[in-house]
């Protein structure tokens, strides 16, 4: 009963067109003050011990060293290599596009700056060499998509801090699904390129190959700083936050120069703003997941699966179809914060490996980003590539429908996420 009056309530204000943090701290606050008798100093002291893990601070530092990275060059110099290394193939610039956003997302960590990063400087491009403006938005919407799955993740931080899950393994987990993610949607662009005989480039030489790489390795330096420094035992993901946001603004200041002292408080500010505007729905998100906790909820949802025999198999189908149906309503951040303190418990207790799950909810929010209503990758490439969501929509369902069969892949073969991780000895 209390499960049913908690989600009608939180759906209700949701219909209101209230944001999702709000509306999450008003249906915890209504709900433990009239039908609970939890005092109210517990749920202000869970508000200040909520957000107290060490795991959060790499949020703000990992969008610091986005915001430098997007305004910074590294982007256009990305790109350069990209296009010299594949460009000569069917669909080049396209497929420079899907490895272009693959090397930002591993140095950004989100997916709508990956879109913005690379989409306004390739989408012209594309289109002034001839290639339909549908195809390139279709390529760079679903390829930013990439920057939530290829570590370092801001999404994979938000499900350690509601799991308890390591975000060092969740990032190792990622690297395998990204890379095969990324030859997927490369392979759907170079179909429908040589199906309609879409322009090639000319072949790059080895000269202006290595010439692109120098350009760009300040920026690729980044992934090896890192993922070398998680490994290796140097600094734990949230040292290698702050250590990739000081050189973010190092590369983009004094090294490439593309963005003076004086754009630095501009974006200083702009990362203040989205990192508050996170770490209040984490917060509200918090005392949400607190709430089912003390009504049992998750414990009793997983009762009653497992008494009616549902498997694995099952629950991950199920578990997929309800991560996809959030996806039409809410942005990723929050359906992880709500969702995964639902999910969690049950999928431990039918032996699904934690660090597999982190991948299968990631994957569901990078569908989730690509298709209307609430898609951000569409708003943010509709911006870019000024066409409207319907148009964008039929754009990019082949490499959707590529998404959605990698989605099956990475949920019934578990191996893909954590033989890296395994591999490095970072679980079991």
């Amino acid at each position: 009963m209390s499960s049913l009056v908690i989600f009608s309530l939180l759906l209700v204000l949701m219909l209101t067109g209230m944001p999702i943090s709000i509306a999450l701290g008003l249906t915890v606050l209504t709900f433990m003050f009239t039908m609970t008798s939890v005092p109210v100093e517990s749920v202000a002291l869970k508000l200040f011990t909520g957000i107290e893990k060490f795991e959060i601070m790499a949020i703000p530092f990992f969008i610091l060293a986005g915001n430098f990275l997007t305004h910074g060059g590294v982007a256009k110099r990305m790109i350069r290599f990209a296009t010299a290394l594949i460009g000569h193939w069917y669909g080049g610039l396209g497929l420079a596009g899907v490895l272009a956003c693959a090397l930002f997302a591993a140095v950004s960590g989100s997916s709508p700056a990956t879109v913005v990063a690379i989409g306004s400087i390739l989408l012209p491009a594309m289109i002034k060499a001839g290639f339909p403006k549908r195809f390139g938005a279709g390529v760079i919407t679903t390829s930013g998509a990439l920057g939530i799955l290829i570590p370092p993740s801001i999404v994979m931080v938000m499900y350690s801090v509601s799991t308890n899950t390591s975000v060092g393994a969740l990032f190792m987990a990622g690297v395998v699904p990204g890379f095969v993610l990324a030859v997927m949607l490369g392979f759907t662009t170079w179909w429908r390129a040589k199906k309609n005989n879409y322009p090639r480039l000319a072949k790059a030489s080895w000269g202006e190959r290595f010439r692109t790489f120098r350009e760009s390795v300040w920026g690729l330096l980044l992934i090896v700083l890192v993922m070398g420094g998680i490994y290796s035992g140097v600094f734990t993901p949230t040292e290698a936050a702050a250590v990739s946001a000081i050189y973010a603004f190092i590369i983009a200041v004094f090294v490439y120069r593309d963005m003076s002292l004086r754009d630095v408080p501009r974006v200083l500010l702009s990362s203040a703003n989205m990192s508050a505007m996170l770490l209040y729905i984490i917060t509200n998100a918090v005392l949400f997941s607190f709430m089912l906790t003390h009504e049992n909820i998750p414990q009793a949802m997983a009762a009653w699966m497992l008494d009616k025999g549902l498997g694995v198999i099952a629950f991950l189908l199920i578990a997929n179809l309800l991560l996809l149906i959030a996806g039409n309503f809410m942005e990723p951040s929050s359906i992880v914060l709500i969702l995964a303190p639902i999910l969690f418990p049950i999928a431990t207790q039918l032996g699904i490996d934690p660090v597999h799950f982190g991948i299968i909810m990631v994957v569901n929010m990078e569908v989730g980003m690509c298709h209307p209503p609430v898609g951000l990758n569409l708003y943010v490439a509709s911006g870019v590539a000024k066409m409207g969501i319907t148009e964008l929509t039929i754009a990019v369902w082949p490499w959707l429908l590529t998404m959605l069969v990698f989605l099956l892949l990475v949920t019934y073969w578990p191996a893909m996420s954590l033989a890296l991780p395994k591999a490095l000895g970072m679980i079991m």
